[in-house]
């Protein structure tokens, strides 16, 4: 099986490494591929949006997944689908909702893979109701260090280690999941603008019940009485008889729009404070004060950045960093106190969200706790950054809060432990599974997974 030797960075594009690149297109020559993958192990890589160092592994073998992707059952009646890991979530949505159903979770953009979906356990803006990918995984097929192929269910040790697992128990070959019924393929969208952080928290708090699609845009540069002051747009499947007329001839349609792709070559400093805050103020100031029962298409309300190819690189050569964390209700105060300590240092964040999370999920290095979780991308050449985020790592840590290692590229390992207690059972599963170390990243060294 021919593998190139390649620069592979994350989604952020901040520390690339030099890996053998393998495209299977069976799976036996993924068996083939995790032989023989060398003393540097192997990870498998989807379609490369983790934003950090999950999907590369310096000097060793990276399996690019995407060959492998078929969709070989669906159950129209029952609501599952039955794929290969390499089947993105864009495709699922191009198959599935012209027979009414859609997938059960979706994260900012359409373009990850099953597998990666499971890895990563993402979850979206409808955590509070729904959870993460993987609680409406029925089963999976991985193939694991020794060449062997199992069939996982949810309940196990090996699920429940795969499910957040970032890629480290073995390659997702295939994946059973249950889907989400829908009538139409627009949204039903309500829109609000909350004065300050209090204000929107206490907004989420009383009514997030009431939708299945919740999240709330920051302005991170606002200080002093709006500071945290946020766009809050919440929706739901749009029924059939909530269409005009024209629409309900083809109320099904999944038709995504593109934009021009971002040039290559972006001048650094272009999202600087000045232009970030300018962005932020418009942003903001274009929100209706209240807006209810818009409809949108599906793209435009989960996905809209998919709409310009290679946004990344609207932040220059040097990327950005995307930092997430959770803390748990009851720990308002620290989500407060961070915010204002972003607002202050004045940190150009024009992509920063806030959303509120249900139950925790069972994988054990899964994200998600019952809390808020805020989100911000920062250009990775901001003077001091790296010392500035370790400061809110502690305080999340502290809190008994953690950072989402789908979107990490600077962790301190330290922290880990802390932050996911259940790295101990995690560690030692694989362990059992793969003495070896076959399987291996950035991230994993990096951290000591």
């Amino acid at each position: 099986m021919p593998a190139d030797s390649v620069s592979v960075t994350g989604w952020g594009r901040t520390a690339p490494t030099t890996a053998r690149l393998v495209r299977p297109r069976t799976y036996g020559e993924a068996a083939a591929a995790v032989r023989e993958c060398g003393v540097r192990g192997g990870i498998a890589r989807g379609l490369g949006r983790a934003y950090g160092d999950a999907a590369q592994n310096a000097g060793g073998a990276v399996l690019d997944m995407t060959g492998l992707d078929r969709i070989h059952a669906i159950d129209a009646g029952g609501g599952t689908v039955l794929c290969d890991a390499g089947v993105s979530l864009h495709r699922l949505m191009e198959v599935l909702l012209p027979l009414g159903w859609f997938v059960p979770v979706t994260p900012g953009t359409r373009y990850v893979t099953v597998g990666g979906a499971i890895g990563a356990d993402i979850h979206g803006k409808n955590h509070h109701v729904s959870g993460s990918f993987a609680r409406h995984v029925l089963s999976f097929e991985l193939l694991t260090a020794d060449g062997g192929i199992r069939t996982v269910g949810p309940g196990t040790p090996l699920f429940d280690a795969t499910a957040g697992g970032m890629g480290l128990t073995g390659v997702i070959l295939t994946a059973t999941v249950r889907l989400q019924p829908v009538e139409t393929a627009l949204m039903s969208v309500d829109t609000e603008r909350a004065a300050d952080l209090d204000d929107l928290m206490a907004r989420l708090t009383a009514t997030d019940h009431r939708y299945r699609y919740s999240v709330a845009w920051i302005d991170l540069l606002a200080r002093g009485a709006g500071t945290g002051r946020s766009v809050l747009t919440r929706g739901e499947h749009a029924p059939l008889d909530a269409l005009p007329a024209r629409a309900r001839r083809h109320p099904l349609a999944f038709r995504p729009s593109r934009l021009p792709a971002a040039p290559a070559f972006v001048p650094e400093g272009l999202l600087g404070r000045t232009t970030v805050g300018l962005f932020n103020e418009l942003w903001y100031r274009k929100a209706p004060r209240l807006r209810t029962g818009e409809l949108q298409p599906i793209p435009a309300f989960f996905h809209p950045l998919d709409g310009v190819p290679h946004w990344n690189r609207v932040y220059g050569r040097g990327g950005f960093v995307q930092y997430q964390f959770v803390v748990g209700h009851g720990r308002e105060e620290t989500l407060r106190r961070i915010v204002r300590r972003i607002s202050e240092r004045r940190c150009p964040s024009f992509l920063a969200v806030l959303k509120r999370f249900g139950e925790g999920d069972p994988g054990w290095l899964s994200f998600p706790v019952p809390g808020w979780t805020l989100a911000l991308d920062i250009p990775a050449g901001l003077p001091g950054l790296g010392a500035f985020l370790d400061e809110l790592d502690e305080e999340v840590a502290e809190a008994g809060g953690r950072v989402y290692l789908a979107k990490d590229a600077r962790l301190r390992p330290e922290l880990l432990d802390v932050m996911y207690p259940r790295l101990g059972a995690f560690r030692a599963l694989r362990r059992e599974l793969d003495p070896r170390g076959v399987f291996t990243s950035d991230l994993s060294r990096r951290l000591g997974l």
